[in-house]
């Protein structure tokens, strides 16, 4: 597979990195709870979010004035993976959690350590959104090669690991070991050997091989993975009990943003760079997300099937209760 033109360079993956080192220090001392903004009588509300491409309806809505039009002052917090977050949600520090991992909240709520409800769907599964890199010299040369070799993924058991072993399940090749290692790191991660190829999400996934080259191994958007529900807007039954008309907004307003990112992806590169940190000249080479304008059970139902399937989940779960309205 030949390797994409106009890659950013170092400064991409340093501004990235930066942005999500300092994630962690930002939910300190943060304690929305939906509460009322003084002064115009908005409705605050703070939103976890990773700096992905998966956010950027969540910006558009911002800075488009829709949230505003709904009565909402929304107050975005960057984190390093959605998982960090969830404490945070449970004691109400933060009110929605945006570009969150459906497989992650699924098992949550499969536990029973959260009363799950999905206020929109975020992104599904585009072509090279996200991709399998592996070194411009390295021997491996297939998917099958991957077979036993050491993969990085942001997160154990989630969303990358599930939809590369369902690839290569339907290609009859072997699995690989996942490494649990962050979106910035994995550049350098795969630069070292410390693993043999990196499964890496946009806008990283461009960045890592602008720096070293890397080259394409497999599209992580392929096959059973093209389509697949990949992230959403997630919050507790408790907020919406409390606030159903905030809720209600925000899932309007997010639909909105959605709707024009689909129709427009010329809107998306435009606000890539306020919040990812990368050029205007770069984020033209990125490869986009789906942005579904409204949110579709059966879709959710094929990635629970899935997750099922590889027993990520030991029972059925009905998504369509869990969706905002």
């Amino acid at each position: 597979m030949p390797l994409r033109r106009s890659r950013p360079g170092k400064t991409a993956i340093k501004r990235l990195a930066a942005l999500v080192a300092a994630a962690a220090l930002l939910l300190v001392g943060c304690d929305s709870g939906g509460k009322a903004h003084p002064g115009d009588g908005r409705q605050q509300l703070t939103v976890a979010a990773l700096p992905l491409t998966d956010s950027a309806a969540l910006y558009l809505a911002r800075d488009r004035g829709l949230f505003a039009k709904e009565g909402l002052d929304v107050r975005i917090q960057p984190v390093q993976q959605s998982i960090q977050a969830l404490p945070a949600l449970l004691k109400g520090q933060v009110d929605v959690i945006a570009s969150a991992n459906y497989v992650t909240y699924f098992q949550a709520y499969e536990k029973g350590t959260l009363d799950l409800r999905i206020v929109a769907e975020g992104v599904r599964i585009a072509p090279h959104m996200m991709d399998v890199l592996v070194p411009k010299d390295s021997a491996l040369r297939s998917p099958a090669d991957l077979a036993g070799k050491k993969v990085a993924v942001a997160v154990l058991n989630n969303i990358q690991s599930l939809t590369l072993n369902a690839i290569l399940d339907a290609r009859h090749a072997g699995r690989p070991v996942y490494r649990q290692i962050l979106f910035p790191q994995m550049g350098p991660a795969l630069q070292r050997g410390q693993v043999d190829a990196a499964h890496v999400v946009e806008p990283f996934d461009t960045a890592v091989q602008g720096e070293l080259g890397a080259r394409v191994l497999l599209d992580g958007g392929s096959g059973p993975a093209l389509g697949l529900p990949a992230s959403g807007y997630i919050t507790t039954a408790g907020f919406v009990k409390r606030n159903p008309k905030a809720a209600a907004g925000f899932r309007r307003a997010v639909e909105a943003a959605s709707k024009l990112a689909a129709e427009d992806p010329g809107a998306v590169r435009t606000e890539l760079p306020t919040y990812a940190r990368v050029t205007a000249d770069q984020a033209k080479s990125i490869h986009l997300p789906v942005y579904p304008a409204t949110a579709d059970p059966a879709a959710l139902r094929r990635l629970i099937t899935l997750m099922r399937t590889q027993g990520l989940l030991k029972k059925d779960v009905d998504p369509a209760p869990l969706l905002v309205t």
